[in-house]
């Protein structure tokens, strides 16, 4: 199945979940991490259980310092 991560096509696992996602793109023990999907922020507290689903546009923000 398709999804889109900040706006690369990235094709997945039916079934999968943010965790797993993240987990594929190396990012799952990174800190300051916020995803969104279809614009909405999708608590960290439920990424385990998330499913993205076809076409969905899955945002990853990681924060930065900086100034």
């Amino acid at each position: 199945m398709n999804v889109f991560v900040n706006n690369e096509p990235k094709e997945v696992q039916n079934q999968t979940t943010i965790n797993q996602l993240l987990t594929d793109l190396n990012l799952n023990s990174a800190k300051g991490i916020a995803v969104a999907v279809n614009n909405q922020v999708v608590p960290k507290l439920t990424w385990e259980k998330f499913n993205v689903t076809e076409n969905d546009k899955v945002t990853i923000i990681k924060a930065t310092q900086g100034g």
